[in-house]
């Protein structure tokens, strides 16, 4: 009984994803197909970032691209942002090409790039680097798929907000692909398997933790900004600029108000250019190509 069940669970899994993809393709291909190739123009010892594309209100729609290219600005290094959406080998993104070489996901992008230009390991203790090790996986691992649960199952409304580019059909398109897709990751992660009740008191939960560890620092490691806090810069600006009224932008701006300003202090550290980054203008400002630290 229980095998019958199992299998045609396994069925149906593999059909909708099938179908999922084929039709998350045939959108990438209706986009890529519009947009300039800048791979064909980028020098030496220039990142190449590929990404999905700008939010309306912070630079990038996604926690993870904006996590990666805080860290390029971090440490200075040199880049140009590829927007049109084309996913790597392994169909994620962000991903990476540096000098030939493509590396997908955003944290083997940074290790990556850390040994190839040689960037000295932060100067902390094994204690802090574990625990700054531990917050990520909190927000990145947990913490993000409560956020997923709000905006593209709860309240699909909200992926017409984040994603502005999309519209008509193909917003309608996206939305069934992403509530899909973000159901059965979640059943696979096991967090989808909770109640709506149940996923947010986890969210509250990680939310208050990850606020009662800041606590008065500047940065969650101390005064000065690790690679750590890339991460949770990233996780965190998606709730404070592209969650408005969801139950977590409200628990931080009711009760964890120094996670709104801990993100400032990022924003303003690392993105003098915000507001022209950002795809909530008529005529919104076109880096595709533009080389950032190119001394």
């Amino acid at each position: 009984m229980f095998d019958r069940v199992e299998s045609e669970f396994v069925t149906f899994f593999n059909v909708t994803c099938g179908i999922c993809i084929i039709l998350m393709l045939t959108v990438i291909l209706i986009s890529t197909s519009r947009r300039r190739n800048v791979s064909e123009n980028v020098p030496d010892n220039v990142v190449l970032l590929y990404q999905v594309g700008r939010g309306p209100y912070a630079p990038s729609s996604s926690p993870f691209p904006l996590k990666l290219e805080t860290f390029l600005r971090m440490y200075k290094i040199p880049y140009m942002n590829d927007h049109s959406g084309k996913f790597s080998s392994k169909g994620k993104t962000p991903w990476i090409k540096y000098n030939g070489v493509s590396v997908a996901d955003s944290e083997f992008c940074i290790e990556f790039l850390k040994r190839k230009r040689n960037i000295d390991k932060e100067k902390i203790s094994p204690f802090l680097k574990a625990t700054g090790r531990a917050l990520q996986k909190l927000t990145e691992e947990n913490l993000y798929w409560t956020m997923c649960y709000s905006m593209f199952v709860e309240n699909q409304d909200m992926i017409a907000t984040v994603m502005p580019q999309y519209r008509g059909w193909r917003l309608k398109l996206l939305v069934i692909i992403l509530s899909r897709v973000l159901r059965l990751e979640m059943w696979g992660h096991g967090i989808g398997r909770h109640s709506t009740n149940d996923i947010w008191h986890i969210g509250k939960e990680d939310i208050c933790a990850l606020s009662n560890y800041l606590g008065e620092r500047m940065f969650f490691l101390g005064d000065e900004p690790h690679e750590v806090d890339c991460a949770l810069f990233g996780m965190l600006a998606q709730i404070i600029y592209h969650m408005p009224n969801s139950p977590h932008e409200k628990l931080i701006k009711e009760k964890h108000n120094n996670l709104s300003s801990y993100c400032k202090r990022m924003k303003d550290l690392y993105w003098p250019d915000w507001n022209e980054r950002c795809y909530n203008v008529l005529t919104p400002k076109d880096d595709m190509g533009k080389i950032y630290f190119n001394y």
